[in-house]
């Protein structure tokens, strides 16, 4: 077309403009982690962990656990394994 006229479905269909004027809408929130604080009452004392999943076994339930243990030379490590329930308290 002459004088840079443009033909009215060169924008797309009414439609499809209208979509594109709207704000796009924000991703939905994800869903909260299962993971919860609690404490793990072991050799050391009782120390602070997190919680991963519950597992219920044949003797009980076991918490799947992430918590600090001290290694023989005084340095601190970082472990995860399964505890047996009662070996688990809720943090506050």
């Amino acid at each position: 077309m002459a004088g840079g006229m443009r033909r009215r479905g060169d924008f797309g269909t009414l439609a499809e403009r209208a979509a594109r004027s709207r704000p796009a809408q924000p991703p939905p929130e994800p869903a909260p982690l299962p993971i919860r604080h609690c404490w793990v009452v072991g050799p050391e004392g009782v120390l602070p962990a997190l919680l991963l999943g519950w597992e219920q076994r044949a003797a009980g339930w076991w918490g799947r656990t992430v918590h600090p243990v001290r290694e023989q030379d005084g340095r601190w490590a970082v472990v995860e394994e399964w505890l047996p329930a009662d070996r688990l308290r809720p943090a506050p």
